[in-house]
């Protein structure tokens, strides 16, 4: 079994391993879009939790979000791939939610996206 810089094995008392992954884990299992897939994972959470707050059927989360009902399960299912950053920035817009794009020099080693939902 490997390991890599984000994980750790640590010996259970029972001697199985169990490992200790990063905050993504899509990088975990070393997908070269991890930041991408990572980032329209947080900004559908965002919407499927929007959607339900709203007390919306798929059906009328569909008209209001000018899609179909079965993109909008696609999504509440977390199945994005026919989804696109930006298209989830339309769907948060609307939904009532102002999107904040943020670019600064990057802090460490290697640059990376992170997505910050306020809640509210």
């Amino acid at each position: 079994m490997s390991t890599s810089t984000s994980r750790k094995a640590k010996q259970a008392k029972n001697d199985q391993q169990v490992l200790v992954g990063s905050t993504n884990l899509f990088k975990d299992l070393g997908r070269p879009d991890a930041d991408e897939a990572f980032a329209k994972l947080e900004l559908a959470y965002k919407i499927h939790s929007l959607i339900n707050k709203m007390g919306l059927s798929q059906t009328e989360a569909a008209r209001l979000l000018n899609t179909d009902r079965a993109r909008v399960s696609n999504l509440m299912r977390g199945r994005l791939s026919e989804f696109s950053i930006d298209r989830l920035f339309r769907f948060l817009n609307k939904l009532g939610q102002d999107v904040e794009v943020t670019i600064r020099p990057k802090r460490g080693a290697r640059a990376q996206v992170n997505i910050l939902a306020k809640a509210g």
